[in-house]
């Protein structure tokens, strides 16, 4: 499993779990949790978090140094295409010309449902401006691969809504979406537990991002190993093919070579 690596763009990585930085209690946990992940990559609000824009807050950046992870800022809070860019701007420059984003354009405030049409607009500004752009997006296939049409280096559905821990609702799109696309697919929002991470490995999925799943369990560090453990497991089990399923039982063992005594 060494060389089964992910490539994301002009990156890769060992880890295929993507882990939040949100909803901890506070940066020593947030610390822990990430560094029992795994994770490679880290993504980060930038509307929400500070990275350096507030020179009197706590910097996240002190806790989750650039040297050791990939920070993936995401435009978490945008409704509209305008913001979700400028947000991607902003990070470029506090990181120093790092490229590599994770654009959201949500349609509203309450569901946190993305708006298609809107991060659609956002993804062409910002490809066409250099950026490498991973994409939360619906569990549309049409709407998929489009994105992907237009330069999406990974596209990342919805399992379930953001945060819900309801797990993956509708398996059959995004076997369609997976089976369709050449770039990573990775399933971003609604895993509740290390089962979730495992069924979106083992349909094919290219990796997972989680935050509340990991942040909100009643053991946080604890859940983020579970999770590591969860995407190897699952992954592992895609590339060795799982056997057939059947209504009917069948013997295990052999039904020739039978002893038999008198």
């Amino acid at each position: 499993m060494s060389a089964d690596l992910l490539t994301i763009g002009s990156r890769t990585f060992g880890s295929r779990l993507l882990v939040g930085t949100g909803k901890y209690k506070d940066l020593t946990e947030t610390a822990a949790a990430i560094d029992a992940s795994g994770a490679e990559i880290v993504t980060v609000a930038i509307r929400r978090t500070n990275i350096g824009q507030n020179k009197d807050e706590p910097n996240l950046l002190d806790v989750i140094s650039p040297e050791r992870y990939t920070i993936l800022p995401n435009t978490a809070g945008c409704f509209d295409a305008d913001s979700a860019v400028r947000t991607c701007m902003l990070a470029r420059e506090l990181l120093d010309g790092h490229n590599l984003v994770k654009l959201e354009v949500l349609g509203d405030d309450k569901n946190l449902y993305p708006n298609v049409i809107e991060t659609v607009k956002a993804a062409q500004v910002l490809i066409d401006d250099g950026f490498e752009v991973m994409v939360y997006t619906s569990d549309d296939p049409i709407v998929a691969k489009e994105l992907e049409s237009m330069g999406c280096v990974a596209i990342m559905p919805l399992g379930s809504l953001i945060g819900s821990g309801l797990g993956l609702l509708n398996r059959h799109t995004l076997s369609l979406i997976i089976e369709q696309t050449q770039v990573p697919v990775l399933v971003d929002a609604g895993v509740g537990t290390a089962s979730d991470a495992a069924i979106a490995m083992e349909l094919g999925c290219d990796g997972v991002l989680m935050n509340t799943a990991i942040a909100h369990a009643k053991n946080p560090v604890l859940m983020a190993s579970a999770m590591k453990h969860a995407v190897i497991a699952g992954r592992e089990a895609y590339l060795a093919g799982r056997m057939p399923a059947r209504y009917m039982a069948q013997a295990s063992s052999p039904q020739t070579g039978y002893f038999f005594t008198k």
